[in-house]
């Protein structure tokens, strides 16, 4: 799997400390950060409190609106990219404990778990959570994560070299409006074998493969701040009605309500 430019990522280890859940802090500051590509032993979720992440793993692209966290199972190669002045927890638990997704997914997060992930994150001393009390919120947190919602904000990026190439053609140029038919053309494919293979790969139809990466990014956005006008020009919108309507008929509220509520 191909990734664009990063800078180096954190020198922590959750391996190296020998408890079953840790937490660290994240931030972006002004500019946005992308993380290189890497695995640990350790399942992790990340949890955006400010701003947009997006977490690219085997198999697609996550989202991780404000106030939820894309899980991330123990061995799987990822990498997260944090928009400037993002602010982020990252939990680590120990692939010993059950109950938690097999699989990349992005999950709701209650207020009750994000106030656990930012205490755990904020010990001074990680043998503290040795400590009989720190335990007790540690089986509270891993208990409310198993009965956590499953958010549909992942875009289907397949191994396919074709499909690969489009789809980090359109994350670098998501105001790129050319059709199956063209994109066809690009690829040395019949239109009708393009369309068949992206349903075949994807299970959705290239529009709707191509707007659910809108919806990513477009979240992505939003989270860092930019207005409602500036992310419909930035997806190649022809107006910010056309936009809101989209947004609106994929998440079920028009895109300042979502966030907003978020």
């Amino acid at each position: 799997m191909s990734a664009p430019p990063y800078q180096a990522a954190p020198s922590f280890d959750p391996d190296a400390l020998p408890y079953p859940v840790t937490a660290l802090r994240d931030n972006a500051r002004e500019e946005s950060r992308e993380l290189p590509f890497h695995r640990h032993h350790k399942g992790q979720l990340v949890v955006s409190f400010q701003g947009g992440v997006m977490c690219q793993a085997e198999g697609g692209m996550w989202m991780v609106p404000p106030r939820c966290g894309v899980w991330i199972p123990g061995g799987m190669l990822h990498s997260n990219h944090i928009t400037a002045n993002g602010h982020v927890y990252l939990l680590f638990v120990d692939p010993a404990i059950s109950g938690l997704p097999e699989h990349c997914c992005t999950l709701s997060l209650t207020p009750l778990v994000v106030e656990l992930i930012r205490h755990i994150a904020q010990l001074e001393d990680p043998s503290d959570l040795d400590l009989p009390h720190e335990k007790q919120l540690t089986a509270v947190l891993l208990e409310e994560l198993r009965r956590m919602q499953v958010e549909q904000l992942h875009l289907p990026i397949p191994e396919h070299p074709v499909l690969q190439r489009i789809a980090y053609a359109l994350i670098r140029h998501p105001n790129n409006r050319n059709t199956v038919a063209q994109w066809a053309e690009q690829v040395a494919m019949s239109e009708r074998t393009l369309a068949r293979l992206v349903q075949r790969e994807t299970r959705m139809s290239f529009g709707r493969w191509r707007q659910q990466l809108h919806i990513l990014i477009a979240l992505q956005q939003l989270a860092a701040g930019s207005s409602v006008q500036r992310v419909s020009d930035a997806l190649g919108y022809e107006s910010v009605s056309a936009f809101i309507t989209m947004f609106r008929k994929a998440l079920g509220k028009p895109p300042g309500r979502y966030i907003a509520e978020q």
